[in-house]
């Protein structure tokens, strides 16, 4: 994907990360379900909704940024643009 003569701010919201730094978001995706899970294991559920909060929060994360990623995957092999 190049973006000749865009402006920064075009190339900076274009989704070149999804391409370049595919590897460290899919490495904190899966950090994120895996503390999530790990939160909901560990912690006493007499913690009330700031436990059930924290459980959500941390697995909502990681499914939004792997689902993200996934998405950018499929798109860039298409080689649509949507």
């Amino acid at each position: 994907m190049h973006l000749h003569g865009a402006t920064r701010m075009a190339r900076a919201w274009s989704g070149c990360a999804l391409v370049t730094h595919r590897v460290p978001l899919t490495v904190t995706g899966l950090a994120c379900l895996a503390l999530g899970i790990v939160v909901a294991v560990t912690v006493p559920d007499s913690d009330g909704p700031a436990w059930a909060m924290a459980v959500a929060g941390c697995l909502a994360t990681g499914v939004l940024l792997l689902g993200r990623i996934a998405f950018g995957v499929l798109r860039y092999r298409r080689g649509t643009a949507l």
